[in-house]
């Protein structure tokens, strides 16, 4: 069967919390380990839910991965001014790495984005050690945006993306 890609249901959150969570710990992608606080924001799916819309990729009925789309105006966008849409937390489990989940995430992301009016251009923020992540986004024509690189914490910076649609 194909991969699937359509937004998440309340039953799946916990798995998607876990393979988010799982993604950015054994990457090294959390500065504190397991006592990164950032840990239960991957985890809280459901939240994330309320306020944007959650997509999964989904084969056989297994869950491989997910993101977050926000859209316009979304309490979750991070840098997206207001004619643009934003994605965040893409991961993908790492059984299911190298499948094209990731990439099927994204470019539903893209999709979401064009079918909204007055939207364009899709941004993003990554970590510099996301380096699958910067392949998919090159690929897909996503160009760097270093003047809105930023740091939601200290000495964490993000490096920052967009597409123009």
């Amino acid at each position: 069967m194909d991969m699937v890609i359509r937004t998440a249901v309340p039953a799946e959150y916990e798995t998607l919390g876990e393979i988010t969570a799982q993604a950015y710990l054994a990457d090294g992608h959390l500065d504190f380990n397991e006592d990164d606080a950032y840990l239960n924001v991957l985890r809280d799916v459901a939240g994330r839910a309320a306020l944007a819309e959650v997509l999964v990729a989904e084969r056989d009925g297994q869950v491989l991965g997910g993101v977050t789309f926000a859209a316009p105006g979304s309490p979750l966008a991070d840098i997206a001014g207001p004619d643009e849409a934003e994605f965040r937390m893409l991961a993908v489990a790492h059984a299911a790495r190298g499948q094209g989940a990731g990439e099927a995430l994204v470019r539903a992301c893209i999709e979401r984005a064009r079918a909204v009016e007055g939207v364009t251009g899709v941004v993003l923020s990554t970590q510099r050690s996301m380096a699958g992540a910067h392949r998919i986004y090159a690929r897909l024509g996503f160009v760097r945006t270093p003047e809105r690189d930023w740091a939601p914490i200290e000495g964490l910076t993000l490096l920052t993306y967009r597409l123009k649609l």
